[in-house]
């Protein structure tokens, strides 16, 4: 993996906020769906499909590809947006969104598009799918294989019991090529996650279970960079990213707060911006990165 420097930093902030408008856009035309979660993990994103990961949009079933299981299914609009904008396909197909007939459903559904890797809905199955993907690919490949497994998981569904089964066999197989990333957003459905049900110290239960521990700023491409180059450099366990981000991100009338979860703009709560003006209102300060700069459309 290459190291950055200003220009690409620079290049992949753009792109993320590129991919949190169009985020923006496909829930509004599908008038439904999540936005917390989408915008908040929209730089881990970018930093995996533009830096870190091997894969080929032209060849998307390619053999010797990274994995990415993206455990918490919800937030797919950041997971199709970024594909799109990768040239999986094409940007048009992303007002599709949770349509009759489209691929690109609510949650993932691994037979409609190439490169999902697993269908996910049901929170808590994704690290146990990683493990046995890294398991299967070690019978068939050796115990230094060359491909990744990315596992992209929700704190919230920490709460599931099947992911610590997961996080007890991939620590007691020492699968060093498993790199999980939590998005530590500290929301879930229905309010924060140490009110619903307390996850810390989180750091401590995994580095319990033999896994590699590092928490970073979920915004910051250095540290995102940085964090998944440690990994891969540990040999004698996988590894786990708690990546602390701001759910919203980017949109100041959504960030840090646990009722836009699961709503889209025009649905969400209306102290701030009226239901009506949501989704104007989100577009515009991502084109104008908060009014920093002047919109080209106004």
């Amino acid at each position: 993996m290459q190291s950055l420097n200003d220009e690409k930093i620079k290049w992949l902030t753009e792109k993320a906020n590129e991919i949190r408008q169009s985020i923006i856009e496909m829930l509004i035309e599908a008038g439904s769906g999540h936005s917390a979660g989408p915008l908040g993990m929209a730089d881990i994103f970018t930093a995996l499909f533009f830096h870190i990961m091997k894969h080929d949009p032209t060849n998307p079933l390619w053999a010797e590809r990274d994995r990415l299981i993206l455990s918490n299914g919800h937030i797919c609009p950041v997971l199709y947006a970024t594909m799109a904008h990768s040239g999986y396909f094409p940007l048009e197909e992303l007002k599709t969104l949770r349509k009759f007939g489209s691929r690109l459903q609510g949650h993932p559904h691994r037979e409609y598009l190439p490169f999902i890797e697993t269908s996910s809905g049901p929170l808590g199955l994704g690290l146990s799918q990683t493990v046995g993907m890294c398991l299967a690919d070690r019978i068939d490949h050796g115990k230094y294989s060359n491909k990744q497994f990315y596992c992209l998981l929700s704190d919230g569904e920490l709460e599931e019991g099947n992911t610590w089964e997961g996080v007890m066999l991939g620590g007691k197989e020492r699968l060093q090529n498993i790199t999980a990333i939590i998005d530590r957003n500290n929301i879930q459905i229905e309010g924060y996650t140490e009110d619903i049900m307390p996850l810390e110290p989180l750091a401590d239960k995994w580095k319990a279970f033999n896994w590699h521990v590092q928490m970073i700023d979920g915004h910051n491409f250095d540290q995102i960079v940085g964090a998944v180059g440690e990994a891969q450099a540990v040999f004698d366990k996988p590894s786990i990213i708690i990546a602390n981000t701001i759910p919203g991100k980017g949109v100041s009338f959504m960030e840090r707060r646990w009722q836009w979860h699961g709503n889209p703009p025009g649905k969400g709560p209306e102290d701030v911006v009226p239901k009506e003006r949501q989704g104007k209102e989100a577009i515009k300060e991502l084109r104008t990165l908060g009014g920093k700069i002047k919109s080209e459309h106004e």
